[in-house]
């Protein structure tokens, strides 16, 4: 059973649903009969699909793969998830659309996209509110991370898991050693408020765009710089077109393993238990994989001639951005306060 195919819009994408669970005995309203299943081998086949934006052998998608392994492998085979890596099903706002109509059933986003979809998820744009990693994981592990990934479902999703996705830094075509030389460069941004409000906070010009344009926005002269991951600078291959990296570590955004609300109402609770399950247990594999991939792209970047500045004093970029944090610590003060609690 398949919810989507590739290439149609949205209406057509919601008229397709509908047309494909009534052939299976269900219908827009109706979930499929499971006979009482208790998963495994038995109740309904399904195919679905995961949207993925990286590539193939990128920690994320191997954690993707790592995930659908395993549902596959804990119901003999019934359940099919198909992995899309970069960005084949599109972009990370467009998928997340289709998820939300079951259109697409699952997929891998970033918490920073997932803000223009569901406003608590924004708390992790906020600049230097982890101190480490260690720090954020003893937040997302906790009652207080798993509530914020319930959330979702008010969104049309339902979160499964986190990712991790490190640090993030800027990179520019321009040399940066120091905080002040951000100051009128034009920055890719993911777009929602709080990024933008950052990037203008250090002096710059925020340019919201899909990811997958970043490239050749840099080698054009359309933007200046960037902000990412080690892994993504790699890649990417923006380190080809941006040989200036600082390691700011400005923001620790992670990843979201999400399924489209509308398709997790209709499978059993032994399928749901089964799928949260193998999120769960795919994330240490996703872990193992992004130390593995950050320690390469390290070195690959370096190989490559990037000069790279490491920020030993952070507090004149948290100076620089601490009207950020004031602007919109209302209105996150319970996560923020959440967050704080998880400090050593």
């Amino acid at each position: 059973m398949r919810f989507m195919k590739k290439g149609i819009g949205t209406i057509g994408a919601v008229a397709l649903l509908g047309t494909i669970l009534a052939a299976c005995g269900g219908g827009a309203d109706k979930a499929p009969d499971n006979g009482g299943a208790a998963g495994g081998d038995s109740g309904p086949k399904y195919t679905f699909r995961l949207a993925e934006t990286h590539p193939g052998d990128y920690p994320t998608t191997l954690g993707d793969k790592k995930f659908a392994e395993l549902v596959k492998e804990r119901t003999n085979g019934r359940i099919q998830i198909d992995v899309f890596p970069s960005a084949q099903l599109g972009e990370e706002k467009s998928v997340i659309e289709q998820v939300q109509l079951g259109a697409i059933e699952f997929t891998r986003v970033s918490t920073g996209a997932l803000a223009a979809f569901n406003n608590q998820f924004g708390v992790f744009s906020l600049p230097y509110i982890f101190d480490n990693d260690d720090h954020l994981w003893r937040f997302l592990d906790s009652n207080e991370g798993t509530k914020l990934l319930d959330s979702l479902e008010s969104s049309r999703m339902k979160g499964l898991a986190y990712y991790s996705s490190g640090a993030r830094h800027f990179y520019a075509t321009k040399p940066i050693k120091k905080v002040e030389d951000l100051k009128g460069l034009k920055i890719r941004v993911q777009q929602n408020k709080i990024n933008m409000d950052l990037i203008t906070a250090l002096g710059a010009s925020p340019t919201p765009m899909a990811y997958g344009e970043v490239y050749s926005s840099l080698q054009t002269g359309v933007i200046d710089g960037a902000e990412n991951n080690y892994p993504s600078y790699y890649s990417s291959k923006h380190y080809d077109v941006a040989k200036n990296l600082i390691l700011d570590q400005h923001q620790r955004v992670p990843e979201v393993l999400l399924i489209s609300k509308t398709v997790w109402d209709k499978l059993s609770q032994a399928d749901k238990d089964i799928i949260k399950q193998a999120a769960l247990d795919s994330v240490a594999t996703q872990k193992e994989e992004w130390a593995k991939y950050e320690k390469k792209s390290e070195e690959a970047v370096k190989a490559a001639g990037v000069t790279i500045t490491e920020v030993t004093d952070p507090k004149p970029w948290q100076a620089a951005v601490k009207p950020v944090i004031d602007k919109y610590r209302n209105e996150y003060k319970e996560v923020l306060e959440s967050i704080e609690k998880y400090k050593q």
